[in-house]
């Protein structure tokens, strides 16, 4: 069972802004005022969480953050987990683009045309992910690095150098 806890003792400055809180726009923020100055009232988190309709971890929650933060804690943060880190960063972007400036055949696909499936698996064997991609993971990251991703005849080029000649008929 948790010890009951409450806020620590508000100050007039700290109430009115609370108070002020009641009349957001933002539900997050009217939220956190209701259950602050309930809090302030003595009533205990298992009783804010009935006459809310939330529940007591929320209201915990909450106390908790109002202690740690002070009025801060009225503005709802991202809820994006703050270790979260993209597979292939900025570091793999020029080795992406020589990558997809080869035939995948000289990495021992069967195929001459690039997908996104194929591009994960080459990753992953060359040690750049630590697990196959999805081809939409693959398809975000290239975007993220300014790679765009279209049909590879585009933007890849030919050793040969008669290239630039055999493709300007074909282009024109």
């Amino acid at each position: 069972m948790h010890p009951t806890l409450f806020v620590p003792p508000l100050t007039d400055a700290h109430r009115q802004r609370l108070r002020q809180g009641l009349r957001s726009p933002d539900a997050f923020t009217v939220r956190r005022c209701q259950i602050l100055l309930a809090s302030a009232q003595g009533t205990p988190p298992s009783a804010i969480a009935r006459q809310l309709g939330c529940t007591a971890p929320t209201v915990r929650n909450a106390i908790h953050t109002f202690a740690r933060q002070g009025l801060d804690c009225l503005q709802e943060k991202s809820s994006r987990p703050h270790a979260a880190r993209p597979l292939l960063d900025a570091s793999y972007a020029e080795l992406l683009k020589d990558l997809l400036h080869h035939s995948p055949r000289l990495f021992g696909k069967p195929t001459s045309v690039w997908t996104l499936n194929v591009v994960a698996d080459i990753c992953h064997a060359k040690g750049w992910t630590p697990r196959v991609l999805s081809g939409e993971a693959i398809r975000v990251a290239l975007k993220r690095l300014g790679i765009r991703w279209k049909r590879a005849k585009h933007w890849i080029t030919s050793p040969d150098p008669a290239y630039t000649r055999k493709k300007k008929p074909a282009t024109a």
